[in-house]
C-alpha cells in the first residue's frame, strides 16, 4: 500500500495510536546504519528491545548502535508519515505545538506581555503539549511568523500610506476600453438597422430589374407575337383565299360538266387558263397495261377473288398477270360463298397447294370432300373456317394431319368437340393464335388435352368468346398448358368471375391485353388479379361492379398500359380519370356512356403528362360542357379520333376550339346542340365526320366540309332537315374519297342528288337513305348498282328524329300518325351490287 489518503478513517487512526510509521522508520533507520549481516535476526532484537521501553519512549535513533549514531539534527517529524499519507495529522499537531510554544516569545519579542495559558483555546492534546520543540524549529517558527507578520502589515501599510500616482492612468485605461464597448454597440445597433436597410434597397432593385427584365422580355415576346400573328393571318387568309378559289374553280368546271352530261354533245369543253390548271388537279385516264408488271400486280392484291377471275377474263396478258404465284398466297372465298361450287374450290387448292399460305372459309357451306382438299395445302399458316356449319372433327383431323404449319386458326361458332381439341397439341405445334369462340360442344376435359404432347405452349392469341360451360377447373387447364399467352378474349361470357381470372392469370404472366364484354360478375378484384401481369390493352363493356378502385394504382400496376376501353361502366367517375393523368403511354382512352364523367375529371386528367400522348378519345354521354372542350384544343396536340356524341352540353362556342386541334382525323358530334359553326376549318386532314340527329345545322356545313375536308371518306347527316340539294351538289364536286354517306332523315333531298353522287362520289361504297320522302323508288334502284350497300325508305321520320315529314319540330299535342298518301310507307329498301348484278 503506497498512500493511506484514500483509506478509511479507521485504518488511518489505527497506524496512528499503534505508532506504526514510527516503529518502521526506527527499524529502517538502524538497518540503513548499521548494515548487519543477519538482518532478521537483527529486527528481532529490535523489536524486542521496543516491546520492553514501550512505544512512548520511541526514537528514530533508538535502534542505532550510540558509536555510530550520525551528527544531524532532530526531525520533528518522519517521512514515513508522508510515504503513509499520515503527514497532515502530524503537520497539524506541529504547527499547534509552535504556535502554544512560540506564543509567550512573540509576545515578549513584541512588548514584554506574557500570554495567559490556552489563550488560543486550543484543545491540545497531552502529546503535543510534551512534545519536545528544538532551538531549529523555533528559529524557524519565529521567522516564518515575523516574515508573515512584516508581509500582512506591510501591504496594509502600503496600501494606505502609499499615494495612488496611478490611478488616474487606471482610470483613463477603463474610459477607454468602456468608451470601445460603447462604439463597438453603437456601432453593432447602428450597423443592424443598416444591414437591414440595404438589404431590403437591394431587394427592392432586385425586384425591379426583374420587372423591368420580365416586362422587356414580355414586351419583345408581345412584338414578335404580334409579328407572327399577323403573318400566321395573312397566310392563314392566303390559304383560305386559295382554298375558295380553287372550289370556285372546280364548281364552275363541275357545273359546266354536269351540264355537258344533260345536254348530251360531244364537243370538246373549253381549256382551262393557267390559273386553273395550277389549282385543279387533274387526273387523267390513262390504259392499266401500259403499266409496268409489278404495278398492276400490286392493283391485283387489292381485289377480291371474284374480280381477280373476271380480270383474267378480259384479254391474254392479265390471264397471265393472275398466273403469278404470289398472288394466290392468300385465297379469301367468303366473299363469293354464295355463287362458287366446292368443284372449284377443290380445283383451285389443288393447283396452287404449294403456294397458298392463307384460306378464309367463313361462312361457306362446304363438304367433306372439300374441306378434305384443304390438306394438300403443306405450307398453309392461316385458317379460318368459322361459321362452317358443316366443319366437323373427321374433316379437321384430315386438316390437321396435312397442314401442320398452321400458326393461325379460327374454329368460331362450330360444332368441334373434344376430339379436336385433342388434335391440336398433336399436331399444331406451332399454333400461335387460336379462336373457339362459341364452340359450345367441347368441355372442361377438352381443354385439359392441350397440355398433351408438346403441348399449345406457344399460343398467343386465345379467343373464348361465349364458351360459357368452361369452369374454373377448365381456366386451371388452360394456364397449364398455354403459359404464354399474352392476348386473351372472353366476350358474351356472364359465367365468368373473379375466379377464372385469378385461376387462369396465376400461370399466365405474359398476358398483355385483355377484352372482357359481356362479363358483368367481374369485379375489382379480378381487375387487381391482373397487376401481375404487364398489362397494355384493358377492354371491358357493360359492366357495373368496375369502380374507381382498380384505376386507385394503376400507375404503379400498369405503367406501360396504352388502350382502355370502359365503355358503359357506371361505376366510373372523375376520380378515375385523375388516377388516369400520371399514365406516359396512354394512346386511346375509351369512356363511352360512363355517365358519372364530367369536366372537373377530363380537366385533371389533361392536366398530366397524358394530354400530350393520347391520340384516341371517346366520351360520348358524359356530362361535359365547352370547358372542355377548351382544355382539350389547349393539351391535346396529337389528337387523332374524338367522340363527343350526345354531350348535350355543348354548344357553338366550345366547337369553335376544335380548329385549333390540327391533328384530327375523326369527329363526332352527333346528339349534339351545335348549328352551323365551320369547326372543320382547321382540319384539313379529316376523314371521318359524323354530325347525325344535330336539326340546327343547314346547308352551311355541308358548303364548309366541301371547301376544308376534301379528304373525307366517312360522311353521316342523318336527323338534319335542313340539307338540300345544293348542298349535296358541293360535296359531290369536291369530295370525290367518300365511301360512306348517311343521309337518312334529309328530308329534303331529292332524286337529282343521287344523279350529283354518281357522278362525283364514284367510290361510294355504303349509301343509307332511310325516310327520304322525296327521293323516288326508281332512283334508290337505280343507284343501287353504284354501290355495295344501300339502305332506303320512303317513310316518314320516327318520333325519335325529334321533327316530322316537314322538317317541323314535334310537340306533345302535334299528329303523329303517318300520312294517308304514302304509298311506300313501312317499307325498306335494301340494295347490294351483288343482288343488283343476280
Amino acid at each position: 500500500m503506497a498512500s493511506l489518503r484514500s483509506a478509511s478513517p479507521k485504518l488511518r487512526n489505527y497506524f496512528g495510536e499503534n505508532y506504526i510509521p514510527q516503529v518502521c522508520e526506527a527499524l529502517l533507520c538502524g538497518l540503513l546504519v548499521t548494515c548487519p549481516p543477519d538482518p532478521l535476526r537483527y529486527l528481532e532484537e529490535r523489536i524486542i528491545t521496543i516491546m520492553k521501553n514501550g512505544l512512548e519512549s520511541l526514537l528514530w535513533d533508538m535502534c542505532i548502535d550510540p558509536s555510530m549514531k550520525p551528527k544531524i539534527r532532530r526531525l520533528s517529524e518522519t517521512y514515513l508519515d508522508q510515504l503513509f499519507g499520515l503527514d497532515d495529522q502530524l503537520q497539524h499537531v506541529l504547527w499547534l505545538q509552535v504556535l502554544v510554544y512560540n506564543a509567550p516569545l512573540v509576545a515578549v519579542l513584541q512588548g514584554g506581555y506574557q500570554l495567559p495559558e490556552n489563550t488560543l483555546g486550543l484543545n491540545l492534546s497531552q502529546e503535543a503539549m510534551d512534545f519536545q520543540m528544538t532551538p531549529e524549529l523555533m528559529i524557524k517558527a519565529c521567522t516564518f511568523y515575523t516574515g508573515h507578520l512584516v508581509k500582512t502589515h506591510f501591504c496594509t501599510w502600503k496600501d494606505i500610506a502609499k499615494p495612488r500616482i496611478y490611478e488616474n492612468h487606471f482610470l483613463a485605461e477603463k474610459m477607454e476600453r468602456a468608451m470601445k464597448y460603447h462604439n463597438f454597440r453603437l456601432q453593432k445597433y447602428v450597423f443592424r438597422h443598416w444591414h437591414s436597410y440595404v438589404k431590403g434597397q437591394i431587394e427592392k432593385i432586385k425586384d425591379i430589374l426583374l420587372r423591368i427584365k420580365q416586362i422587356y422580355y414580355s414586351t419583345r415576346l408581345i412584338t414578335i407575337l404580334t409579328k407572327w400573328r399577323e403573318k400566321a393571318r395573312y397566310k392563314y387568309k392566303k390559304r383560305e383565299d386559295e382554298l375558295l378559289l380553287k372550289h370556285e374553280v372546280q364548281l364552275k368546271k363541275w357545273r359546266n360538266k354536269i351540264k355537258f352530261n344533260r345536254s348530251g354533245k360531244q364537243s370538246i369543253p373549253p381549256e382551262p387558263d393557267l390559273s386553273e390548271v395550277s389549282l385543279v388537279g387533274e387526273i387523267h385516264e390513262c390504259d392499266i397495261s401500259l403499266l409496268p408488271e409489278r404495278a398492276v400486280l400490286q392493283i391485283f392484291f387489292y381485289l377480291s377473288l371474284r374480280d381477280v377471275v373476271i380480270c383474267g377474263q378480259v384479254c391474254h396478258s392479265w390471264m397471265l398477270m393472275i398466273q403469278t404465284s404470289s398472288l394466290w398466297n392468300g385465297i379469301d372465298f367468303s366473299s363469293v360463298k354464295d355463287m362458287i361450287t366446292d368443284k372449284y374450290i377443290v380445283s383451285t387448292l389443288q393447283r396452287w397447294r404449294l403456294n397458298v399460305l392463307r384460306l378464309n372459309f367463313h361462312g361457306c357451306l362446304l363438304r367433306l370432300k372439300t374441306l378434305k382438299s384443304v390438306s394438300f395445302c403443306k405450307n398453309l399458316q392461316e385458317l379460318n373456317v368459322s361459321d362452317c356449319p358443316t366443319l366437323t372433327d373427321e374433316s379437321m383431323r384430315y386438316i390437321s394431319e396435312g397442314c401442320p404449319g398452321v400458326l393461325y386458326l379460327n374454329l368460331s361458332n362450330t360444332t368441334i368437340t373434344n376430339r379436336t381439341m385433342r388434335l391440336l397439341p398433336r399436331h399444331f405445334h406451332n399454333l400461335q393464335n387460336l379462336s373457339l369462340a362459341y364452340c359450345r360442344k367441347f368441355t372442361d376435359k377438352g381443354l385439359q388435352y392441350l397440355n398433351l404432347g408438346n403441348g399449345c405452349h406457344k399460343l398467343i392469341y386465345l379467343d373464348l368468346s361465349g364458351c360459357t360451360q368452361i369452369s374454373v377447373q377448365g381456366f386451371r387447364s388452360i394456364a397449364n398448358s398455354c403459359t404464354g399467352i399474352m392476348h386473351l378474349t372472353i366476350n358474351d361470357m356472364p359465367t365468368l368471375t373473379d375466379s377464372c381470372v385469378k385461376a387462369l392469370v396465376e400461370k399466365c404472366p405474359r398476358i398483355a391485353s385483355v377484352v372482357f364484354i359481356g362479363a358483368p360478375h367481374i369485379s375489382d378484384c379480378a381487375f387487381k388479379a391482373l397487376s401481375t401481369c404487364n398489362l397494355r390493352k384493358i377492354r371491358f363493356e357493360g359492366n357495373n361492379r368496375i369502380t374507381d378502385a382498380c384505376f386507385k394504382f394503376i400507375d404503379k400496376c400498369y405503367p406501360n398500359i396504352s388502350h382502355i376501353y370502359m365503355v358503359d361502366c357506371k361505376g366510373i367517375t372523375d376520380a378515375s380519370l385523375k388516377s388516369l393523368s400520371p399514365l406516359k403511354k396512354l394512346t386511346v382512352l375509351n369512356l363511352a356512356n360512363c355517365v358519372r364523367i364530367g369536366d372537373m375529371g377530363l380537366k385533371q386528367f389533361l392536366d398530366g403528362p397524358v394530354s400530350t400522348k393520347i391520340k384516341e378519345l371517346n366520351l360520348s354521354n358524359c356530362i361535359l360542357s365547352d370547358v372542355s372542350i377548351v382544355k382539350l384544343s389547349e393539351r391535346c396536340p396529337n389528337l387523332n379520333y374524338l367522340s363527343l356524341r350526345n354531350c348535350e352540353y355543348l354548344t357553338d362556342l366550345g366547337i369553335t376550339y376544335i380548329v385549333n386541334i390540327y391533328s384530327l382525323v375523326s369527329v363526332d358530334l352527333s346528339g349534339t346542340d351545335i348549328s352551323n359553326e365551320a369547326f372543320c376549318k382547321g382540319s384539313l386532314i379529316l376523314e371521318y365526320l359524323d354530325v347525325s340527329y344535330c336539326p340546327q345545322l343547314s346547308d352551311e356545313i355541308i358548303k364548309a366540309v366541301a371547301i376544308y375536308c376534301i379528304n373525307l371518306t366517312y360522311l353521316s347527316i342523318a336527323g338534319c332537315p335542313k340539307i338540300t340539294d345544293s348542298a349535296m351538289e358541293l360535296l359531290s364536286a369536291k369530295c370525290h374519297y367518300l365511301h360512306v354517306l348517311d343521309i337518312s332523315g334529309c328530308i329534303l333531298l331529292t332524286d337529282q342528288m343521287l344523279e350529283h353522287l354518281q357522278i362525283g362520289c364514284r367510290q361510294l361504297r355504303i349509301l343509307k337513305m332511310q325516310y327520304c320522302r322525296l327521293i323516288s323508288k326508281e332512283a334508290a334502284k337505280k343507284m343501287s348498282s353504284v354501290v355495295q350497300q344501300q339502305e332506303y325508305s320512303s317513310d316518314d321520320p320516327p318520333l325519335w328524329f325529334g321533327y316530322d315529314y316537314k322538317g317541323e319540330p314535334l310537340t306533345e299535342q302535334h299528329d303523329t300518325m303517318p300520312r294517308k298518301d304514302s304509298e311506300s310507307t313501312g317499307k325498306d329498301f335494301t340494295y347490294s351490287s351483288e343482288e343488283e348484278a343476280v
